[in-house]
Parts: structure tokens; sequence; C-alpha cells
């Protein structure tokens, strides 16, 4: 018997089922789209809608001088609403700077989901209230606080899932690896989604990996990936839904990729024309995840001037809403930075806190 006969190295897991399919996932426009329930692609429809009009509102809030920066989701809008949908109310969403409309979409109250991105709170929600983690800007640092949620809540006996959503450009991150190690080891019941919207800001993705996809990197975690068209919100509701149920039900984690496409600039701050050209902009913008769902609709005659009306007076309605709440101006007290950052506020948390309150006094009095 020579060492490489021994047990240590041999594979835990067979590679081929754990493979994702060579083409991302797709329903909408195929035969199997027949199958889908009418109600689920109405609702997914108006999520749609109403999160595209968000996405616009946020947009124009930040022109105004009402939010000091917004990462756009539009062109992203399937991968947000179906990720939302696909939990059930005791799961957790851990969500990344850009995923603002799938924390609206889970039920958080909009402006409070803009709050960190207009600088007036550290969060902007109550984390527990619909089970969704603060927006996490550091890249992938959300990661592996899913995990350790999830295997905390198995070791309790919990059936809950966590969701986790990161771009192409956070899988770079040692918290990327380091998240997906421990979960396949622990067989934590997560659900990584990887947006793959083609650029880390201004670096496209050929910069940022040679794998033949980012599902395929679960292979070497020990655990299934799965490539899905990101614009088809059909297709990533259900593989996102399967995914959660797998995890729920002992099966382990799941590598999702959605192959989608940032219709705007990484930020408001952005000038996407330095790096990506208009012909390429146009030939996703023709693969738009409202107009494709809209064709599946409009084929199978769930889609009438009533439905895209009452699905487009509900998005302005919120919006309205936004906008007015939005041009409010926040009572803010500065004091408050020092709150929520440990149970018990340090000597120089404490220090710096009397500072401060002696220099607004001093403002104050002058």
């Amino acid at each position: 018997m020579t060492v490489l006969d021994t047990p240590a190295w041999r594979p835990r897991t067979e590679a081929a089922p754990l493979l994702p399919d060579p083409e991302p996932y797709r329903l909408l426009g195929t035969p199997a789209a027949a199958e889908l329930d009418p109600a689920l692609l109405r609702t997914l429809y108006g999520q749609l809608v109403r999160g595209r009009r968000y996405n616009r509102q946020a947009t124009a809030l930040t022109k105004q001088g009402r939010l000091a920066v917004y990462p756009s989701s539009t062109g992203q809008e399937a991968c947000e609403i179906a990720a939302a949908l696909a939990l059930r109310p005791r799961d957790w969403l851990f969500p990344s700077y850009r995923d603002t409309l799938a924390v609206v979409a889970r039920g958080v109250d909009p402006v409070e989901a803009l709050t960190l991105l207009r600088g007036d709170w550290h969060t902007g929600y109550d984390p527990h209230e619909h089970r969704v983690a603060p927006l996490s800007t550091p890249l992938a640092t959300q990661l592996p606080h899913a995990v350790g949620l999830a295997r905390a809540a198995r070791l309790t006996g919990d059936d809950v899932v966590a969701l986790a959503m990161v771009g192409d450009g956070g899988t770079s991150e040692g918290d990327f690896h380091e998240a997906l190690n421990f979960a396949a080891v622990w067989q934590a019941p997560v659900v990584f989604l990887v947006q793959n919207n083609g650029f880390a800001i201004s670096v496209p993705l050929a910069k940022q990996t040679a794998a033949p996809s980012f599902a395929h990197k679960a292979v070497g975690y020990g655990m299934p990936g799965r490539l899905v068209d990101g614009n088809d919100v059909a297709a990533v509701h259900e593989v996102l839904t399967e995914a959660v149920g797998r995890a729920r039900d002992g099966g382990g984690p799941t590598l999702v990729e959605a192959v989608t496409y940032r219709m705007d600039a990484h930020t408001n701050a952005d000038d996407a024309t330095r790096y990506r050209d208009d012909d390429e902009v146009a030939a996703w913008r023709a693969h738009d995840p409202i107009d494709l769902l809209e064709r599946e609709l409009t084929g199978r005659g769930l889609l009438d001037d009533d439905v895209r009306r009452s699905a487009a007076d509900e998005a302005e309605t919120m919006a309205a809403d936004l906008r007015e709440r939005m041009n409010a101006d926040p009572r803010l007290d500065p004091t408050e930075l020092f709150a929520h950052v440990y149970a018990e506020p340090t000597q120089q948390l404490r220090q710096q806190e009397a500072q401060l309150r002696a220099e607004l006094e001093a403002e104050r009095q002058s």
C-alpha cells in the first residue's frame, strides 16, 4: 500500500453531482414555463416593476442631494426579488450594499433601507424585525456571519436557513473562501447567491477569475454549484427555492451563480463609460428581466392593460411616498454614533462621546 492509497487523500464527495449545468438554467421562453404558477408569475412581475421604480427613484434622490450614494441594482431586479421571495419569514437574508431592493422586498421600510446610504445611522432598520442582516459595505464580510448564524440555528434544532448575497467582486475576498469552506464542512443550512454582473466596479470578470464559472468553485468546497440566468426571475426563484429547501432538509449549502448585468454605473459616483461600451449595454438591455417576464405573461394571456396599470400605479405610489419622506430633513443626534458599538462601551468610546458632547455644547453657546 502506498501513501496515496490511504484514506486521507480520498475524496469525501463525488465531484460530478456537484458540477453546474454547462449553460445557465432558464425557464422563461422555454416549454417548461407553461407549468409555472400564474399567481407566482404575476407576483414576480409586480415586484419587478416596483423594484425598477425603486431603483430609479433612489438614483434620482442622489442627484437631489438626499442620498450620499446609491448602488443601483437596475438590471439585476430578478436576482433581488427571487432571493427575498425564496425565503420563509423566519429565515435570514444577508445582503451586500447593492441589495437594498431585496431588503425592501423582504418587508423592510424603503426609507429605512436607504438610511445607511444617507449617512444617518449605522443600519437604519432593526435586523431582527424582518430577519435581514445589516447592509454590508465591506465586500463578503456578511458571508461568514451567515454561516455562523446558520450553524448556531442547527445546533439549537432550529430549521432556519440563511441566504447570503454577494457580487462577483466579493468572491475574490478571503471571507468568501472561509465562509464556503466552513459551511461545507459543517453542512450548514446556507445558500450563497453570487450575482455575476460582469464587473467589480471597473474590473471585468476575466480579471477576477479563470474558473469556468463561479458555480464551478462549489466543487472545491464539496457543495453543489448551480448556474442560472440571473435575468430570468422564474428560473432564479426556482433554483433558490430548491437550494433553500435542500438546506432546510439537512442537505447542506449550495453555491448559486446568477449571470446578470448591472445596467447603471457602479454607483452615482462612477463613470461606467470609461470601462464598457454602449453596444455591450444595449445587448443586455435586450435581455431585460422585466421584458422577459412580460413576454411570457403576454404569451400566456396573463398580462393585460389592467395588470400593467395596477403594477405601475402601485410602484408609483411607493416612489411618491419614498420621495416625500426622504425630502424631509431628519433630526439627528450625533452622539448616537457611539450607540450599539459594544454592549458595554469601552473607556475610549466614553471619552470620545464626552468630547463630542462638549464640542456640541460649545457650539450651542457660541
